[in-house]
Formats: structure tokens, C-alpha cells, sequence
């Protein structure tokens, strides 16, 4: 899945237009904007003895305009600012709207953040793809995972991926203008009743759009969702052609069905090495006369289908980095093994992985770091032939709150991490009764504790007792102290549990809206969130064994 872009689409889910806001919470600047009749931007900071401070700008003011023109998201910024002398239109603090002029040094910033990227609404899914994975998650989840975007700036600006099949000839314009380039667009299919068949009645519409736009000299990214028996096989070989055939489309990647247990129409995808090894052949002519003739591999099978086609023997056959170039597919799943398998190298040769262990092992830690199936089969053997044996062990967790096919770790949920950790801690002796209404909690059930390890600045690098920050989440008394969270194995080797900062979001919560704590509570153990490459989360293990007692 694609890394959303977190405050627009938080945004856009919570509330479609503050209009509809109780007018009473807003300020008064807010409530101008909100009446105001184009986009706002509105100012969450702005930088001292800048062009923004001189003028008298503070957080809270928005911007409406840049020279007279609306200012719809911040390429409409760039672009309209790019000048060293401008006029912008405002609402200030008292929801009053005014204009003045800005002038600055060649080279000076303006000195505004805004809140976001998208200063108007969030362009909105019209299709019905029969493969669409938001379609397919459970009851219940915050409105954010299942708003469907497919808007052409938040797929330049974050990278994820449109069907161009809502594109208006105004937007067609714009993004020719101001170079709105490249795009992530996705294909699935070149031929017409195919490609309308998997993603519906505007199929036709989305790819006459991305030829105009290749024919204008904008450039893209393409991905394929593959089906088995849909669009694989000779259909997929038909895509490539076609796509070949257009020197705008840097790059293909190829991407499984994925499913989930919450929907009854797909059951199969690319998990048998047959499969798996099939579609691996399919493009290899491809990669080969990309190799020759553009000096790129140009189209990419996702890990899952290596993974799946060698399990355990993955390293060897994953490619090479010189084929990932700037591996700058990797939020669709294309080129993490082979970082992380070469970081891993890395670390083993550089002797980095031989001091976590010896600092593991002077607190008699066993550090169980927690990851998805898709690792499994690979992580295990490499360890195991590294320094690190015996002393980093993989907590391996089955997904079952998505079910299907779904095993990557960045979609684990802490319901099912907490049951895994209270069983390998050995909490999983007590009654059933006690573990029935302790198994999973309400997100901050725990009023004392909950917010002890979330923040709204992103949780990367926290830990229970923060690697940088020892005073970074609450440690009173109400909380369980550290002796009762440490887990021991039997033996007297003590664990340490380890999550991957991938499992939760900038606001410091999982798919299933938990915290750190929450985990913590439900688990019976302490947790601490590190690093997902062994370059980083390697001197984090060993500042968390230099801290234990």
C-alpha cells in the first residue's frame, strides 16, 4: 500500500467541509475560511525574521491567493511563489481577509508551513475496481482507511497511484502547464474491455487521458495489479508492449492480488512458487531488451512473487541493487528484501551485528523482533548464519485481523501482536477468564498510561524508554513498573520485544488504533518500537540493552 499523506486525508475523513463544523468550536479565523468561498491554506508555523514574520503572519492566519490566484495545494505555492516579490491574499486571526505584498531576498524562503499539502478538497475514487483493497477491510475502521483518493497531486507529491479517470480537461491543463511530472498512474491493463471489466465504466476515459499527457511530454510510473487469470499471462505480456511502446513510461511495477477474509469474491493469488516463478519468467524478455536498449530493468515484479517463488533461498535470487536504481518503488513492495538483505550483509561484515549480540548478551537479553510471514521464510536463515544467532529472534505473526493473503509487516495490527507477545512471554498461564478481559483493550483504556508513548510528531525511533529521550513517556506508579513488564523465556534469558516503527502512523497508532500502551496492557510485557533496517534498528537494540538493569 501506497504511504498516504497523513493530515489531508485525516482531514478530508473527519470532516468534508468545516462549513458543516459546530460554527461555535471554530475561531474566528476559522470560521472565515471555512466561508470562504475558494480553497484556504491554512499557517501552522512561520520562520522567524522571514518575509511571512515581517508581515506580521502567525499560526492560525490563512492564505486564500498569490497574485489573484486561488491557492488550491502547495504546488499551486511553488508555482505562484516563485517570485522574490508577491501579493498574497489572507484571513488573519480575527477572520478579517486582506491582501498585502511580500517581498524577499533572491534565494530567501517565505518563511510559511502550512497544514498539509492540499489546501482544497481531496479528488475522490469513481471507479469499481474489482481488486480494490479498501473495499475489503473490516467493520469498523477509521474513516481514513477506506477514503478512496485519486487525486493526481497527492500521487506527485506522495507517490501513490491514480487512474487519471476523474481527470477534467482543466486538470489535464494544469498538470501541463506547471509540470506536474512524473505521475504514478495505474495501468492494470492495456486492452479496453479488460482494463474496463477490472476497474469499471471510466476505464476508457483514464487512459486517453494518460496519452494525452505522455504526448505532452509528462512522464509516469506504472503499476499493475496482476490477477491470476485476468490480466496475467498473455494479457500481461499485451500491458508491457503497449507500455513499452510509450518512452514516457519510466517504469512498471508489478504488484499481487491482495485479499482479504472480508470479502467472498477473491480467493487466489501469486503464493505457489509455480505461480509466483511463472510471472517471473513473463517479464524477464522484458527486462532483458530493457537492459540492452535503455540501460533499466524498467519493469519490476514485486518481493512477494520472489519470496514466494524461492522462500528461504530469496537472497539469491532477489536482483541485484544496481537494478533498483534509486529504489524509488519501494512503498509498493519492490526492492525491500534486497535493502534489507544488503544492509544486513552490511552490517554483519562491518561488525555491527557482532556488538548487538555482546550487548544482548551482557544483560542476558534475547531482543524478539516482530515481523510479518512475508519475512519468515528468509529472515530466519540469515540470522541463524550470523552473528546476531541466538540473540535476535524473530517473533513471526500471522494476520488474522485481515486474514487472506495479507502478511507484510507494515500491516499488522495490535490484535494480533499483543496475543502473539503474551504467549512467548509465558502471560498465556493465566486464567481464562483473567485473559479474556485482557487480551485486547479499547485504545487509551488505560486513562493513567495511554498517551505515555504516542505523539503526534510520529513514533520512528520511540521506544517504552525512548532510545533518545529517557523522559519521553510517563512513568509513574499508576503504571506497571518495568520488573513486572520484562518477559522471561525459560532459562532466565529475558526478552526484549521489539515493533518495527512501520506498524503505526505519524500519530502513533496502528491500523486497529492502538498505541504503544494499549499493546503494552493487552500484551503483559513492555514493547519497544525501532527502527525497520538493520543499519538503524541495530545501535537502537544496543542502546536499549546498555539501559536495562
Amino acid at each position: 500500500m501506497a504511504t498516504y499523506p497523513g493530515k489531508d486525508i485525516e482531514r478530508e475523513a473527519s470532516c468534508a467541509s468545516c462549513v458543516a463544523c459546530d460554527q461555535a468550536s471554530l475561531t474566528a479565523a476559522e470560521a472565515a475560511a471555512a466561508a470562504w468561498e475558494g480553497p484556504a491554506a491554512r499557517i501552522v508555523a512561520v520562520e522567524p525574521e522571514s518575509p511571512a514574520d515581517d508581515a506580521g503572519f502567525t499560526p492560525g492566519c490563512y492564505l486564500t491567493t498569490v497574485d489573484g490566484e486561488p491557492l488550491r495545494d502547495i504546488i499551486d505555492w511553488r508555482w505562484l511563489a516563485a517570485d522574490d516579490v508577491i501579493c498574497v491574499g489572507y484571513i488573519d486571526l480575527d477572520g478579517e481577509a486582506g491582501e498585502v505584498e511580500l517581498e524577499r531576498e533572491p534565494g530567501e524562503r517565505w518563511g510559511f508551513e502550512f497544514d498539509g499539502v492540499l489546501f482544497d478538497s481531496v479528488k475522490l475514487c469513481r471507479n469499481a475496481c474489482v481488486f480494490c483493497f479498501m473495499r475489503q477491510l473490516p467493520d469498523g475502521v477509521r474513516p481514513s482507511l477506506v477514503l478512496r483518493d485519486d487525486d493526481f497531486r497527492l500521487s506527485f507529491l506522495s507517490g501513490t497511484f491514480v487512474t487519471l479517470t476523474n481527470l477534467k480537461p482543466e486538470d489535464e491543463a494544469r498538470i501541463i502547464e506547471q509540470r506536474i511530472s512524473p505521475l504514478r498512474v495505474s495501468l492494470h491493463a492495456s486492452e479496453p474491455e479488460l482494463r474496463r471489466r477490472m476497474i469499471g465504466k471510466h476505464a476508457a476515459h483514464g487512459l486517453a487521458a494518460l496519452d494525452r499527457l505522455l504526448a505532452a511530454g509528462i512522464e509516469a510510473h506504472a503499476q499493475i495489479v496482476l490477477m491470476p487469470g485476468v490480466n496475467d499471462g498473455e494479457a500481461l505480456r499485451e500491458t508491457l508492449e503497449w507500455a513499452w511502446e510509450r518512452p514516457g513510461i519510466n517504469g512498471v511495477g508489478i504488484v499481487p492480488l491482495g485479499f482479504t477474509k472480508h470479502q467472498t469474491a477473491l480467493h487466489e493469488s501469486f503464493t505457489t512458487p509455480e505461480a509466483a516463478r511463472g510471472v517471473i519468467d513473463v517479464i524477464a524478455p522484458f527486462q532483458q531488451r530493457a537492459r540492452a536498449e535503455r540501460g533499466t530493468p524498467w519493469v519490476f515484479a514485486a518481493d512477494e512473487f520472489y519470496v514466494n517463488a524461492f522462500g528461504a533461498a530469496t537472497p539469491a535470487h532477489i536482483p541485484p541493487a544496481s537494478d533498483y536504481g534509486d529504489y524509488d518503488m519501494f512503498e509498493d513492495g519492490i526492492g525491500i528484501v534486497r535493502s534489507y538483505v544488503d544492509e544486513f550483509e552490511e552490517v554483519c561484515e562491518n561488525g555491527l551485528a557482532a556488538r548487538a549480540a555482546e550487548a544482548l548478551a551482557a544483560r542476558n537479553l534475547t531482543a524478539r523482533y516482530i515481523v510479518g510471514e512475508a519475512m519468515q521464510p528468509f529472515l530466519d536463515a540469515m540470522i541463524a548464519n550470523s552473528p546476531l544467532a541466538g540473540r535476535l529472534v524473530p517473533l513471526t505473526v500471522r494476520n488474522d485481523y485481515f486474514g487472506g493473503n495479507v502478511n507484510v509487516t507494515g500491516l499488522l495490527t495490535a490484535q494480533d501482536i499483543a496475543p502473539a507477545i503474551r504467549k512467548e512471554s509465558g502471560r498465556n498461564q493465566a486464567s481464562s477468564e483473567e485473559e479474556g478481559n485482557s487480551t485486547i483493550v479499547e485504545q487509551g483504556a488505560d486513562a493513567r498510561c495511554s498517551d505515555r508513548a504516542s505523539s503526534a510528531d510520529g513514533i520512528e525511533g520511540a521506544t517504552r524508554r525512548e532510545v533518545n529521550s529517557p523522559d519521553a513517556f510517563d512513568t509513574s506508579e499508576d503504571c506497571l513498573s518495568e520488573s513486572e513488564y520484562r518477559a522471561a523465556v525459560p532459562g532466565g534469558t529475558r526478552q526484549l520485544f521489539l515493533l518495527p516503527s512501520v506498524i503505526f502512523n505519524d500519530n502513533g497508532v496502528t491500523l486497529d488504533d492502538m498505541t504503544v500502551q494499549d499493546i503494552e496492557n493487552a500484551a503483559g510485557a513492555s514493547v519497544s518500537v525501532v527502527s525497520c533496517n538493520p543499519c538503524d534498528y541495530l545501535p537502537e537494540i544496543i542502546k536499549l540493552a546498555q539501559d536495562e538493569p
